[in-house]
C-alpha cells in the first residue's frame, strides 16, 4: 500500500497519559513508542519529541474532551488529524494503550485516517456557550417540574388552574406558602390580572396538606432558578459579543421560516460560517446524521436508521423544522406533507431538518438570503407525474376523466 506520510506520529489520549508512536520510514528512519503526561510541560515535551524526528503529521481519536488541551498543544507546529474512534477501532482481543497509539500511526502512514471537523477557535468558544446554554435552559425546566411535582405532593392543584406557576400570581403564592400561609382564601386573594376570574378554582386547588418539608423545597426551586436565570443572561450576551464579526451570516439564517436568532447561533456554532470544510451539502448532512445510513448486504438493505451524527445540532433542526412546517404556501411544509402520507410524521420532519440544512450551506456558501421554492415546486418539478396520480385516484373513486390539455 502507497505511503502517503512518510513522516507521522499516533496517539493514543487519556485523561493523566498521552502514548505516542513516532513511524518514520523514510530517512532517517525511526519507530518509537513513548508515554507522556498531560500536564503543560509533559505536552511541551510530546511537541519537541515529534519536532525532533521530523514528524509533520500527528493523528489522534476524539476521546470524550481529553484530546482537545493536545490539539491545541500541537495545533501550528503539525498537520492534526482527528480521528473518530468508531472509524480506527482495533482488532478485538489485541487492545493496549501502546497497540492502539501504534495501529493509529500505521492508519495515518497510509493515508487511510478520514480527519473530523474540528472548527476554528473563535467558533469552538461560540459553541460551548451554546451549549452551555441549553443546558441551563434544560435545567430551569427541570427545577420548574420539581416545584409542580412538591404542590402535587402537598395536595396543591396550582398548576390545574394556572398556565404558570411562576408567573406573578404563582410567584405571589409560593411566596406566601413559603412564609407559612396556609389559608386557601387568603392565598386566592393573592391571585392577579386575569388569575382573578378564577378565584373559586384556586380556592378550592389550594387547599391541601402543606408540611414544613413542602416549604423548604418551595423555598429552594424558586432561587436556583432565578440562578440559572441570571447565568443564561449572562451567555445571551457573551454570545453577542463572540458573534459580532459574523453576526451576518446568523442574520442570513433567520430569513428562512422555523430559524430564530437562538437558532441561528447554534446552527454557526455547530457547522461554523466557513462550507470550504464540507464538498457538499451532501457532505454536511451526512456529518450532522439526517441521512439514512449505508448498511446493505447481498443487495438488501438491513436498515435506514440515521447515525447519532451531531447532537447539538440534530435536535435544534428538528425543533425549527416543527415550526417550519407551518409556514402556509411554503416548500418545507408541502415536503412534510408529501413525505409524511408514505413514511410517516418522524421520518418526514428529519427530511425537513435536512433540508433546512442543506438552504443554510448554500446560504452560508454564497452569501445569500433563504428563497423559498412554493408549495407547487413538486407540482412543477414532475407536472406528468402528479396528473397520472390524480388520474388514478379519481378512477379508484369511481369517476371517468378524459384530459384536454390547454394551449400554452
Amino acid at each position: 500500500m502507497e505511503v502517503l506520510y512518510p513522516r507521522c506520529a499516533g496517539l493514543d489520549v487519556h485523561k493523566d497519559s498521552v502514548f505516542a508512536r513516532v513511524r518514520c520510514v523514510s530517512e532517517p528512519r525511526h519507530d518509537e513508542v513513548r508515554n507522556f503526561g498531560t500536564t503543560t510541560t509533559a505536552l511541551f515535551e510530546l511537541n519537541e519529541w515529534l519536532s525532533m524526528h521530523g514528524v509533520t503529521h500527528v493523528a489522534m481519536e476524539a476521546t470524550g474532551v481529553y484530546w482537545k488541551p493536545v490539539w491545541h498543544m500541537l495545533e501550528g507546529s503539525f498537520e492534526l488529524v482527528l480521528a473518530n474512534a468508531q472509524h480506527i477501532r482495533n482488532v478485538p482481543g489485541r487492545k493496549t494503550d501502546v497497540n492502539d497509539a501504534t495501529w493509529i500511526a500505521d492508519l495515518l502512514v497510509h493515508g487511510l485516517i478520514r480527519s473530523s471537523f474540528v472548527p476554528p477557535v473563535a467558533i469552538q468558544e461560540l459553541r460551548d456557550l451554546t451549549r452551555s446554554r441549553k443546558q441551563l435552559v434544560r435545567e430551569t425546566a427541570q427545577h420548574n417540574q420539581r416545584i409542580q411535582k412538591t404542590l402535587e405532593d402537598a395536595n396543591l392543584k396550582v398548576g390545574s388552574v394556572l398556565a404558570d406557576i411562576l408567573g406573578k400570581s404563582g410567584r405571589a403564592i409560593l411566596q406566601a406558602i413559603v412564609d407559612g400561609q396556609s389559608d386557601p382564601e387568603k392565598l386566592a386573594d393573592l391571585a392577579q390580572g386575569s388569575a382573578k376570574r378564577k378565584r373559586a378554582e384556586l380556592v378550592e386547588a389550594l387547599r391541601g396538606r402543606i408540611r414544613p418539608h413542602h416549604q423548604a423545597l418551595l423555598r429552594l426551586h424558586p432561587k436556583v432558578i432565578e440562578a440559572l436565570k441570571e447565568a443564561i443572561a449572562d451567555i445571551d450576551a457573551r454570545v453577542g459579543k463572540t458573534l459580532t464579526p459574523i453576526l451576518e451570516c446568523a442574520r442570513l439564517l433567520t430569513t428562512m421560516p422555523g430559524v430564530s436568532d437562538v437558532t441561528a447561533q447554534v446552527m454557526v456554532a455547530e457547522i461554523g460560517v466557513d462550507m470550504q470544510r464540507f464538498p457538499s451539502a451532501g457532505h454536511l448532512i451526512s456529518w450532522a446524521g439526517l441521512c439514512p445510513k449505508n448498511d446493505e448486504s447481498a443487495g438488501k438493505r438491513r436498515s435506514t436508521r440515521i447515525r447519532q451524527g451531531a447532537p447539538w445540532l440534530k435536535t435544534t433542526l428538528v425543533t425549527s423544522a416543527w415550526g417550519a412546517v407551518r409556514a402556509k404556501d411554503s416548500y418545507l411544509q408541502a415536503q412534510f406533507h408529501r413525505l409524511r402520507a408514505r413514511r410517516g410524521a418522524k421520518k418526514a420532519i428529519v427530511a425537513v431538518a435536512a433540508s433546512m440544512l442543506t438552504a443554510a450551506y448554500h446560504m452560508l456558501k454564497n452569501g445569500v438570503e433563504y428563497k423559498d421554492l412554493g408549495a407547487e415546486h413538486f407540482t412543477r418539478r414532475d407536472q406528468s407525474k402528479a396528473i397520472q396520480r390524480l388520474l388514478r385516484r379519481l378512477n379508484d373513486l369511481g369517476c371517468e376523466v378524459q384530459i384536454n390539455p390547454q394551449a400554452a
